[in-house]
């Protein structure tokens, strides 16, 4: 099982969510921001939190448009795998590889903390060792996590079963209470929470990690 973690100018969720594929059995490959193209063979690119570029123009905007990124989308057309975490899922609206944006908090001020999610649907090979109606506890982190899309946008994603997570007492003001959704092969899914920080005892919670876990077992068996 191969896994290959973006690092971009400004990431500092980069190294947490190596550890985590990594204590789930993946080999990891750190793959820079200016590469042109991914590592072979990889099962699943992540993109990590953090504030790449320094989240000058929009969050996620100029992350968008470096080298590696056109590589990724080359990656999710050919039904390959990808997981953004927080600034990762503002790449992934970014890109247009999934629906919406990420908008300033409601709050206008940047949260810290952890926060009670409820799964959504564990109708994905990232959310399949959960089951739906389940509350976790999972951090996060972020400045511009308040997610937006248009009425039929959302419609689609709640007609089609992609919404992933949804807050318990929604930190940021997103639509719906929308933490995370997935893709309309729902081989890609962006989360504001980072399940990644919650995936060791030593980090204060272990409800992130059946989410690795069953990734491998995705990979395992395939």
């Amino acid at each position: 099982m191969r896994a290959g973690v973006l690092v971009f100018p400004g990431s500092n969720g980069d190294r947490d969510l190596a550890v985590a594929f990594r204590a789930a059995g993946f080999d990891v490959k750190m793959v820079w921001h200016k590469d042109s193209s991914l590592p072979d063979n990889l099962d699943i690119v992540g993109i990590p939190g953090g504030f790449s570029y320094g989240d000058y123009l929009r969050c996620g905007a100029i992350a968008a448009q470096s080298p590696i990124c056109r590589a990724v989308a080359d990656h999710a057309g050919r039904g390959g795998y990808v997981l953004g975490v927080c600034n990762g899922f503002q790449v992934l609206t970014e890109t247009g590889l999934l629906p919406g944006a990420l908008l300033r908090n409601s709050g206008l001020k940047y949260v810290c903390r952890t926060v009670g999610l409820q799964v959504a649907t564990a109708a994905s090979a990232f959310t399949e060792n959960y089951s739906a109606g389940d509350t976790v506890e999972i951090p996060i982190a972020h400045h511009d996590g308040n997610y937006f899309a248009d009425d039929d946008t959302l419609a689609r994603l709640h007609g089609e079963d992609r919404v992933a997570f949804t807050y318990l007492d929604n930190p940021n003001g997103s639509v719906q209470d929308i933490a995370g959704i997935l893709s309309e092969n729902r081989r890609v899914l962006g989360m504001m929470p980072h399940p990644e920080r919650a995936a060791d005892p030593v980090l204060g919670g272990t409800d992130g990690k059946a989410m690795f876990h069953a990734l491998a077992g995705t990979f395992a068996t395939a």
